[in-house]
């Protein structure tokens, strides 16, 4: 895990639930910035969501909130490497809800979060060079690096060994404060970590690209997905749904792995060649050594083993989604073929970038539901529920 710069907060706390934030303008001595408004409204009578406030060196509990409230933080002020951009669309990642539930290790609060953030550039720093006022950009889950280790040094900043800067909650470098997220109208980031959106993309189909596209992109690009190849995919939600467009437009054979057949015939619709349902019988015995690689999508514990069995030889098994409990595995079912089971954590920027333009190149784009601010806690339950295809995006106009 990240390093977390506050105390662990109480389990009250996962009833925790993000809105709207609406931006204002401020000056001050030290130079021109922004700030916004992150107004937080409570889904039952008993709340303490936000239970830790930084206060000098101290921190101070709040007493339940049982109306909406407002709390004023302020971005840092754009220095001469950094692009300020006004965001136009985020949007909503599993990891978002885990974060302000505080189900991942504890959270800074009051805390922002969103890392799929696309926009236009307001303005730039006198060092910019990748960018212009106007431009479309994108940000995904990482602001920063330590840009010397070998990892980042390989373009692979998301294993930065001394721990990436993530979007959200984590320490910026810069200045010293806990990042923000993009459920706002305005962000302020360096140049290295902002990504260019092709013209072919619309902005609201870029968001989702900058964590879901990126996070299945990566281990097709890194196991040589492609003609010849057979790609099984675990799930088709948000995750699931990007890994089928991808692996398809790469010319892979792919299968999707669902539960129910529910979503069969949109499975089939948006490129898989083949659509089974794991609860129907001798379906893994029918499939048995059918894939080069099979990529997991969801979080919940399923029985690994089993996917393992429809691995050739040499097969990779590659785990993207983030199940709450150990996976359980016997070492004998790697060993029969020679198979691996993976893990992966979305791309590096130089491949995140190769993946924008790959999906402009191709008019690859997520399934989305647009939506306004005031929706956001419902479309947190509705995702918890696997109630939308296949990806929610908040309008920020909205906010």
């Amino acid at each position: 895990m990240f390093p977390r710069p506050f105390p662990p907060i109480s389990s009250n706390a996962s009833l925790y639930e993000s809105v709207q934030i609406r931006t204002i303008e401020s000056e001050n001595l030290i130079g021109w910035m922004k700030s916004f408004v992150l107004s937080v409204t409570p889904p039952g009578v008993s709340w303490l969501g936000i239970q830790y406030l930084r206060q000098g060196n101290k921190h101070t509990s709040l007493p339940s909130l049982n109306a909406p409230t407002q709390i004023i933080i302020t971005r840092r002020a754009p220095d001469d490497e950094d692009v300020a951009i006004d965001i136009k669309f985020a949007g909503i990642c599993h990891s978002d809800i885990h974060t302000v539930r505080s189900e991942w290790g504890s959270t800074a609060y009051p805390l922002v979060v969103g890392h799929e953030i696309a926009g236009v550039v307001n303005a730039v720093g006198k060092n910019v060079t990748k960018f212009q006022v106007g431009d479309h950009v994108g940000v995904g889950c990482m602001v920063n690096s330590c840009r010397q280790c070998t990892n980042c040094q390989d373009g692979e900043e998301q294993y930065c060994l001394s721990g990436a800067i993530l979007t959200y909650n984590s320490r910026d470098p810069k200045d010293g404060t806990i990042t923000q997220g993009g459920y706002s109208q305005y962000l302020v980031v360096d140049q290295a970590f902002v990504l260019r959106v092709p013209e072919s993309i619309p902005l609201d189909k870029a968001a989702p690209l900058m964590c879901a596209g990126i996070t299945l992109y990566s281990p097709l690009h890194h196991w040589h997905a492609g003609p010849g190849k057979r790609v099984g995919i675990i799930g088709f939600g948000g995750l699931g749904h990007m890994g089928v467009k991808l692996a398809k437009a790469l010319g892979s054979e792919v299968t999707v792995f669902s539960q129910t057949n529910s979503k069969k015939e949109l499975g089939l619709q948006l490129g898989a060649d083949n659509y089974v349902a794991t609860s129907e019988p001798d379906v893994f015995s029918q499939l048995s050594r059918k894939f080069d690689l099979i990529i997991n999508t969801v979080s919940a514990n399923i029985p690994l083993e089993l996917y393992l069995s429809c691995l050739r030889r040499d097969g990779s098994l590659v785990q993207v989604g983030a199940p709450e409990h150990p996976l359980q595995i016997s070492p004998f079912s790697l060993d029969a073929q020679r198979v691996g089971i993976h893990g992966s954590m979305i791309g590096g920027i130089a491949e995140t970038q190769q993946m924008l333009e790959f999906c402009g190149e191709k008019q690859i784009f997520p399934e989305i539901e647009t939506i306004p601010a005031s929706y956001i806690n419902e479309a947190y339950e509705r995702v918890m529920k696997s109630q939308v295809k296949f990806r929610f995006v908040i309008d920020v106009s909205t906010m």
